[in-house]
């Protein structure tokens, strides 16, 4: 199993400490070694957020999520990822492709060999 890691641009359109008028480069995260369950978002400086890659897919298809993450299609073509922390709300808007091409890599990563 190998990490999967793979760079995105996404609008950031909340939060005064991050907030962008144009797209900035996300890296999406997986790792089946450490957190076979999860997936990682970084935004731009030291911002890092973990949750569950069931909730990424589901949220692609319908709003997902309570507490600190939520995701939901936006569109046809887009998709928002909600961020809560104490500091306030991050909200990322990505290309849906961006984000299914992340999931069919994470799914490829954990596929059992056979042979």
């Amino acid at each position: 199993m190998s990490v999967v890691e793979q760079y995105a641009r996404a609008h950031i359109v909340s939060d005064a400490d991050i907030a962008q008028d144009e797209a900035v480069p996300v890296v999406l995260r997986y790792d089946p070694e450490t957190d076979p369950r999860s997936v990682r978002v970084g935004l731009p400086g030291p911002h890092e957020w973990t949750f569950s890659r069931a909730l990424l897919e589901q949220g692609l298809r319908a709003p997902a999520g309570s507490g600190a993450v939520r995701v939901w299609p936006c569109g046809r073509v887009q998709a928002v990822l909600e961020f809560h922390s104490p500091q306030g709300v991050s909200v990322v808007q990505f290309e849906q492709k961006a984000l299914l091409r992340f999931l069919r890599r994470t799914y490829m990563a954990t596929a059992p060999v056979r042979g």
